[in-house]
């Protein structure tokens, strides 16, 4: 084996780059380079031997009896010389190597194989993110450039998390490591540009998904999330299994599973509640830590009207409103939230009156028997974030969102401070 082939065998082995691939782009650099010599003919290749690294130039030629273009014809007498066996009109390979030849060769080859590498590494690493969109790595904080922060994703990459994608409670020093959601991966001229982001609410189920076996597995889905980046999220589940309890899945043994979760996106705070088929149901759950008494819902609206106590009504909407606009955004529905006093004053409402109580029975409404209630009122385990508000700093301006989480002015009665 020449040099030149133990050079490609050592130069596929470090960079991983298939030695065929190398030696295709050597004959088409070479046919290229021909050209200058022969024109642009369509009947000229140039073959390099996989084995010796000899490099030969052929030209297709036809078999006629009166040669009129000796770059594509041939004749007889020349052709029988080659071998006995040709006839007028058969097309046949005649070597046309140049003398200098060599010497070409070896100065094409050489730029070759370094373009090569490059346009190689490139694909490679291209198509070894590509198959990483829509899922989580681990990047290694750089340091910062304007706003945005560089990250490292391995020893070839770099990333851009951009302002946007940070969460803004949160500050970075260099060497610290954080979880990103790659948002999309796109090829340049310049290589492969991954989009990274800490705010996307995809990264929220990615986490449990690496986290939760049975969510991995399917026999836990994640239906819905909702998320306000840095502060709170709100993740709807349901069990395909009746012998596996999806929250307490999601929880784990003293709550371990969601708090290596939480630990990973800085303290972020996240409600886990059971998703339902039965709207009316999905929206009580959703509106956890808060007791509901009463939900009606208006299908060809996708609203919901919804009465709890009055000592709850400030921790169903949550503080700035944030647990009603999560619980919208998680169900799809427009939620107005009324106290018990408030719904009596503005239609009559009774709890004790069937005609508007709950529209679903109760043991629909929430956690399995076999879970033995780890969270506190506040729907959060206990050991790790209780630190929620309870009171929620209720302002009488939040008590009716849509389904974007917007605060909608559909109903202005007053009430007084009970």
């Amino acid at each position: 084996m020449s040099e030149l082939m133990l050079a490609l065998e050592q130069i596929a082995n470090e960079k991983g780059i298939s030695k065929e691939v190398i030696i295709e782009a050597i004959e088409k650099s070479l046919l290229d380079a021909c050209k200058k010599d022969f024109g642009k003919c369509e009947n000229v290749t140039v073959d390099m031997d996989r084995e010796t690294g000899a490099i030969e130039v052929y030209a297709a030629k036809t078999v006629v009896e009166d040669v009129t273009d000796a770059a594509t014809e041939i004749s007889l007498e020349k052709a029988l010389m080659i071998s006995p066996k040709h006839e007028i009109g058969d097309i046949i390979q005649v070597e046309i190597t140049p003398k200098n030849f060599g010497r070409i060769a070896a100065q094409q080859a050489r730029s070759v194989i370094v373009q090569t590498i490059k346009e190689e590494e490139k694909k490679a690493l291209f198509e070894h993110f590509y198959c990483k969109e829509k899922d989580v790595v681990t990047g290694v904080v750089q340091r910062y450039v304007g706003k945005n922060i560089s990250v490292s994703l391995d020893d070839k990459m770099d990333a851009l998390l951009m302002e946007n994608e940070q969460i803004r409670s949160e500050h970075y020093k260099p060497t610290d490591r954080i979880k990103l959601y790659i948002v999309e991966v796109k090829e340049t001229n310049k290589g492969p540009k991954v989009i990274v982001s800490r705010t996307h609410p995809e990264l929220v189920k990615r986490l449990f998904e690496k986290e939760v076996s049975e969510v991995a597995d399917g026999t836990v889905e994640i239906k819905s999330i909702s998320r306000e980046a840095g502060s709170r999220s709100k993740i709807a589940v349901w069990s395909n299994d009746p012998n596996v309890d999806a929250v307490g899945a999601c929880v784990g043994v003293n709550g371990n599973r969601v708090n290596n979760i939480v630990e990973d996106l800085k303290g972020e705070k996240i409600d886990i509640v059971t998703w339902s088929e039965n709207p009316a149901v999905f929206i009580e759950n959703a509106l956890s830590p808060s007791e509901v008494l009463s939900v009606k819902i208006d299908e060809e609206e996708k609203s919901a009207q919804v009465v709890v106590p009055d000592d709850k009504l400030s921790l169903a909407i949550g503080k700035e409103g944030q647990n009603a606009r999560l619980a919208a955004r998680l169900t799809g529905y427009k939620i107005d939230i009324k106290s018990e006093s408030q719904a009596r004053e503005a239609y009559g409402y009774d709890r004790y009156n069937d005609s508007y109580s709950k529209e679903y029975d109760d043991t629909d409404s929430g956690y399995g028997d076999d879970y033995d209630g780890d969270y506190d009122e506040n729907g959060e385990y206990s050991d790790n974030y209780d630190d929620y508000d309870k009171n929620g700093e209720y302002s009488d301006n939040y008590d009716n969102y849509d389904a974007s989480g917007e605060y909608s002015d559909n109903y202005d009665d007053e009430y007084d401070e009970n």
